[in-house]
């Protein structure tokens, strides 16, 4: 199968919009900083969160703890996967014990990966509450999961995929839907 790009649903600039306004819903709905934390999920949600992070701090002056999850050994399909899985290191430099955790990925689709990051986070403390931030949110929940924060609701097919690129680890920030051709 080869993959086919069949429309760009975001650029540079909808990306930046989108995160500016999930930053204000999030100090909105959590009355400011006070206890609030960021946690990326490795890859993507990573540079999400710290672009959430730094625009929190132009809006509110004020820096918010950021941290990395690696959720590669919570996965449930761990066993299933016909290769050898690279582990990264969580880097999560503070106690998230009575913390408000908002959790940051790219895309919500099964709930899985957001179910293994759950699990990894009740690993390092426990939060007074995890909120989930994505930047897309795609359909086709396999778990009773949802977003508090959705920078843009995407009804796709199961044939379709959501590729979302960023200037960090891709050199460009955009979004498309990746169809896949039998």
């Amino acid at each position: 199968m080869s993959p086919h790009e069949k429309a760009q649903i975001m650029d540079a600039d909808a990306i930046r919009r989108a995160l500016t306004r999930i930053a204000h819903e999030i100090l909105e709905k959590n009355q400011g900083t006070k206890d609030l934390v960021l946690v990326g999920i490795r890859r993507r949600g990573v540079p999400l969160a710290r672009k959430i992070a730094q625009t929190i701090k132009e809006i509110e002056g004020t820096s918010v703890p950021l941290g990395i999850l690696d959720i590669t050994l919570y996965r449930d399909d761990l066993s299933q996967l016909g290769y050898q899985p690279l582990v990264r290191k969580t880097e999560v430099p503070f106690d998230i014990t009575g913390k408000k955790v908002i959790l940051v990925d790219d895309v919500l689709y099964t709930g899985r990966t957001v179910r293994a990051a759950l699990d990894a986070l009740i690993d390092l403390g426990r939060p007074k509450l995890i909120q989930l931030a994505v930047l897309i949110d795609r359909g086709h929940r396999e778990l009773p999961i949802r977003a508090d924060f959705v920078g843009k609701n995407v009804p796709t097919s199961r044939k379709e995929e959501i590729s979302v690129s960023v200037q960090e680890i891709d050199g460009v920030d955009r979004v498309a839907i990746i169809e896949r051709k039998t």
